[in-house]
């Protein structure tokens, strides 16, 4: 099977910024000094033997490389990688028109940006109703370009408002980050847990936009020794919900390192037990080539 992963991170630290990965400042992740050094495409690695899997390509979500110039991350990435790859540029769209229009017409000159993102996460309201935010992301949709959404879907005065924008902006695509967050229940398949029940509704809401698509990936950024048979469940909610066309399943590379090599993320998502070998390669390839258009 071909993987192409819809999610992943490369560092410089000797060309790049990447403030979040100082010891010093937040997120203050007790391990994360085991990813501050630096990663590239050679760091991809799947150790099968039997070479029943290979990477072909990924979708590089911006990492901080430089945020006031978010260009520079995607040049680095473009000089430096070899695998086919398509780029998600880091925008502010708080920022005046003006300036995001540069920003937008500066990433437009590289040919592996397809998409944008601001990290929404706890701010998510006040960034998406910032007066700005909507003229902003029809910017983003005039020009053909997607948006990564990355904020909790149990957040409903958030998941509110976009919701809102999206009916104004029809024709925006929307790609949802590390499955919009879901609660690490022991068992989420308990409906009586409040935050799981708000997060399915979040899911629900975004599920009737067919513009918008869902990446299952992430599990360790809030518990690092996760188990697998809640990623299967929280996989079959989103399935069901946004049907198997509009699911991606990703690494979220090197952050998985927190709780698995890479080799063991991909074995776990190209063996999910509910799918067969067709839909499998959908989840793990086909749905990537096609919301972030990779040629044919």
């Amino acid at each position: 099977m071909n993987i192409i992963d819809p999610h992943i991170h490369l560092f410089d630290l000797t060309l790049g910024d990447y403030q979040w990965l100082k010891p010093e400042n937040p997120p203050l992740w007790q391990d994360k000094s085991s990813i501050y050094k630096n990663f590239s495409e050679n760091d991809l690695q799947l150790k099968d033997l039997n070479k029943t899997l290979d990477i072909t390509g990924f979708v590089h979500i911006e990492a901080g490389f430089d945020n006031q110039s978010p260009w520079r991350e995607v040049q680095w990435l473009e000089s430096s990688c070899k695998l086919n790859f398509k780029s998600v540029a880091c925008v502010d769209l708080t920022a005046p028109k003006e300036h995001f229009l540069k920003e937008i017409e500066n990433l437009l000159n590289f040919k592996s940006v397809v998409g944008c993102r601001h990290i929404l996460d706890e701010s998510a309201v006040e960034i998406l109703q910032h007066p700005n935010s909507l003229m902003n992301l029809k910017t983003l949709s005039d020009n053909q370009l997607s948006f990564d959404l990355q904020m909790p879907l149990s957040d409903t005065q958030s998941v509110e408002t976009l919701t809102r924008i999206l009916k104004q902006l029809p024709e925006l695509i929307v790609i949802i980050n590390h499955a919009g967050s879901p609660p690490y229940t022991l068992d989420a398949h308990n409906n009586s847990d409040d935050e799981f029940n708000l997060w399915l509704q979040g899911l629900k809401a975004f599920s009737q936009f067919k513009n918008c698509a869902i990446k299952c990936s992430g599990w360790e950024m809030k518990k690092r020794d996760y188990h697998s048979t809640w990623c299967e469940a929280v996989i079959d909610y989103c399935i069901n919900l946004f049907t198997i066309d509009r699911v991606m399943l990703g690494s979220n590379f090197p952050l998985c390192l927190f709780s698995q090599n890479y080799h063991d993320v991909w074995q776990f998502n190209s063996q999910l037990a509910h799918y067969n070998q067709q839909q499998l390669e959908q989840l793990c390839s086909e749905n990537t080539k096609r919301w972030y258009k990779f040629q044919p």
